[in-house]
């Protein structure tokens, strides 16, 4: 089935050939289909591209002078291997070629190839990767609500794709405001679950007896004020997904209680007797850096892996700048019909200050950003000092308690490299922390021992 041009168009596909005639050819016909085509004429050269143009597919001849399309694949085994590698090979290397496709190789074309051929081919390919709009009934709809054309953010739905259709527990992970809860409803659109509830639960916003009862539900008279049976939200996601949100705030006796429910996958409400099973599929996401808070002993190890099966972290709105118009064009159009004001657009100076702007709060932030204005314009158009008025509010409102918590700890551990000179040893033992979770905290906060050292004359 060739996938529709609008969609081909969005798709990156990566041409490596040492024969410039064949490469030009590979090229014409895939960019005549309708996709992006990057061609290099050498495995060097095709590994040098992958971080520069993220692909979401690659051709690459099976013989070729240098790195050749075997070891091209392996280096990129090691650094993506959900990213789908087509190789083409001479009548004589087949047996080369479908050695590599045992070993991983998406498939092979053998010289000459028909065209049909090749974008059927790589067609398959997109599809089995996870990319939009390609096979049966993804048609997108299910990303919907995530605006980008950031690749680093693509790939990362790619990834979200491709791993929707199994149960795998995934763990997301980004800063505060960067669309965790939204990566994972898109993942519940495109599962096989997406008809059935979507549920979720902000694991630090809740007192922890009160979070066990909500999680696990409680039988009636389990607790003072327990005057009927709750069936707890295991049970509301019966057969659903289940995003357990901030889940390194989750109180350490509730980590024993959520592993025993993943591990047996059926549940015992408080005060209860009798345990029910339970089918759901278990999302969870954090601003938190969990290795760290293993290495203080906050969050256990054994959850940890069980609820990391796949891994997704979400770029911040800082380091998917191209992103920022976007985004304030589409809130631009959600709150003008809220608001029920007749706005056009942002003048050029305030595109220019929203995409320079450093967003620690991230795309939360962006949206407040873009509500003040609109609330407050009186013109067609959003004049740049409209946006700063609202940025810098936004910026001397009271910080929210982890961001004021990382100003805080960055300033202590600066202190502390002050006082010792840059001594990570005498530094660690003065904050009480091992040396190893010492230098992660460091690293967190970008800070250098180096440059806190005495300057030699």
């Amino acid at each position: 089935m060739m996938m529709n041009l609008k969609v081909q168009r969005n798709v990156r596909v990566l041409v490596v050939d040492d024969d410039p005639g064949l490469l030009r050819l590979m090229q014409l016909r895939l960019e005549a289909a309708g996709y992006g085509v990057i061609a290099v004429d050498s495995g060097e050269r095709a590994l040098a591209q992958l971080a520069v143009s993220r692909p979401q597919a690659v051709v690459t001849d099976l013989q070729m002078g240098g790195m050749d399309g075997i070891a091209l694949f392996e280096a990129i085994r090691a650094v993506n291997p959900a990213l789908p590698v087509i190789i083409l090979t001479a009548h004589g290397t087949i047996p080369d070629a479908v050695a590599a496709v045992k070993n991983g190789v998406f498939g092979y074309l053998t010289k000459p190839f028909d065209a049909k051929v090749l974008l059927e081919e790589i067609d398959r390919a997109l599809a089995t990767s996870g990319v939009p709009g390609i096979a049966g009934k993804d048609d997108g709809r299910w990303r919907s609500e995530i605006i980008t054309r950031n690749p680093a953010m693509e790939e990362v739905l790619a990834k979200a794709r491709l791993v929707a259709t199994g149960d795998a527990s995934i763990l997301i992970q980004g800063e505060s405001g960067t669309g965790k809860e939204l990566m994972a409803r898109a993942i519940h659109a495109a599962s096989p679950r997406s008809n059935r509830p979507f549920v979720a639960i902000n694991c630090g916003a809740i007192p922890e007896p009160l979070l066990e009862s909500e999680l696990f539900g409680h039988v009636k008279g389990a607790f003072t004020g327990a005057i009927r049976e709750n069936r707890g939200l295991f049970h509301s996601a019966d057969g659903g997904t289940l995003l357990l949100d901030e889940i390194g705030d989750m109180p350490a006796a509730l980590q024993v209680k959520l592993l025993r429910v993943l591990q047996e996958r059926q549940v015992r409400p408080v005060g209860g007797l009798q345990h029910t099973p339970v089918d759901v599929r278990v999302i969870s996401a954090t601003h938190r850096d969990l290795e760290a808070e293993l290495a203080a002993g906050n969050f256990r190890e054994d959850l940890y892996y069980r609820l990391k099966v796949v891994s997704l972290r979400l770029p911040s709105l800082a380091e998917r700048r191209e992103d920022v118009p976007l985004l304030a064009g589409h809130f631009l159009g959600e709150l003008t019909t809220r608001y029920k004001k007749v706005i056009s657009g942002f003048a050029p100076e305030a595109i220019e200050r929203l995409v320079t702007a450093a967003w620690p709060s991230n795309v939360r932030q962006l949206y407040n950003v873009i509500e003040q204005s609109v609330a407050l314009a009186t013109t067609p158009l959003i004049p740049a000092s409209l946006v700063e008025q609202a940025i810098q509010r936004e910026e001397t409102e009271l910080a929210p308690f982890e961001q004021a918590r990382r100003k805080f700890e960055r300033g202590y551990l600066a202190q502390l490299l002050k006082i010792t000179d840059g001594n990570v040893t005498q530094a660690s033992r003065m904050a009480k922390r091992n040396r190893t979770e010492f230098y992660k905290l460091l690293q967190r906060h970008q800070l250098d021992p180096r440059l806190f050292k005495p300057q030699r004359a």
